[in-house]
């Protein structure tokens, strides 16, 4: 059985896995970048896919485990640390074929990452609403987004898939998109 993950890693989130079909294509070109990717496991599940990926995060840490995790498998995988609160913009512009961002919020960086993705591409981002708070952490406003937030910021980018509500296992507050960027 492959599950996609080594010991003690945690599999890859299930948004990506069922949209992964769609990063395979070959246009456009380029890299995907996990932005915020922590250990790495939606990136390293790419990489096993055998497609370009950039694993992006602040801490050196988290990288360096993903880096492990990417030798103990055998994966190619290319590694940036990188501040996105900076207020500089660490994004290429017309660069990524897809962009993935996982349980991070940084509003600042919306109009970055629209510009990042290459005409064609791919954007898949989940993240927190304000409705979190009920169920857990995080509970600052700044990292939860409003009702229609996150789907207003791509509203002129075809939409494949939106969902804000409820994910069980444990229950969260969530909203996804998966969105293509204009040709």
């Amino acid at each position: 059985m492959n599950d996609h993950k080594g010991k003690g890693e945690k599999a890859p989130n299930p948004l990506l896995v069922k949209f992964s079909p769609l990063l395979k294509a070959q246009e456009p070109e380029g890299p995907i970048l996990d932005l915020a990717c922590g250990a790495g496991q939606n990136g390293l599940f790419l990489a096993g896919l055998n497609l370009p990926v950039i694993l992006a995060d602040q801490s050196r840490e988290a990288l360096e485990d993903a880096r492990r995790s990417a030798e103990a498998r055998g994966l190619q995988v290319q590694f940036r640390e990188i501040d996105l609160e900076t207020g500089e913009n660490p994004l290429q512009e017309d660069y990524y074929r897809a962009i993935m961002v996982f349980r991070y919020l940084h509003r600042p960086l919306m109009p970055s990452l629209r510009r990042a993705i290459r005409r064609g591409g791919i954007l898949i981002y989940e993240t927190f609403t304000i409705e979190q708070p009920r169920y857990g952490r995080p509970r600052n406003p700044d990292f939860l987004l409003r009702p229609g937030e996150l789907a207003g910021w791509f509203r002129d980018w075809e939409i494949i898939h939106s969902f804000e509500g409820l994910l069980e296992n444990p229950t969260r507050a969530m909203a996804q998109l998966v969105c293509r960027k204009p040709a």
